[in-house]
């Protein structure tokens, strides 16, 4: 189910940030003999992923989030994994910090993964 929202989420933000690009862009490249595959491959998608990847990053961090809450339904993630360590060792502190720290890791690195090509992409502005 997470799967099928996210999903949901992620074809929208594609599906706007292709339609964001000014449609100029599409006919100077058509009145330039490119083919309708050449047009969306080599001008509309370059400039489609600089609108997309900010919104696309906090899809991915979100779902990264949600996938701790997803965990009080039975779906085998990090989360259920922490909760059965914890009921065969009784180390409760120890196994949600252990948790919250790999958590953390995996957003902080996400967010800064797509800050660094936002940078790289807007540098060429």
């Amino acid at each position: 189910a997470m799967a099928i929202n996210s999903g949901a989420y992620v074809a929208e933000i594609i599906r706007s940030g292709i339609q964001a690009v000014d449609a100029g862009q599409t006919e100077a490249a058509r009145s330039l003999g490119f083919s309708r595959g050449q047009t969306l491959r080599m001008v509309v998608l370059p400039q489609a992923v600089k609108n997309i990847l900010p919104a696309l990053g906090n899809e991915f961090v979100t779902m990264i989030k949600e996938s701790s809450i997803v965990s009080v339904i039975g779906v085998a993630d990090l989360m259920y994994r922490t909760n059965g360590i914890i009921s065969n060792t009784w180390k409760n502190l120890e196994a949600l910090t252990i948790a919250a720290l790999i958590y953390f890791v995996l957003t902080f690195a996400t967010s800064r993964l797509i800050a660094l090509a936002e940078r790289k992409m807007s540098h060429g502005k």
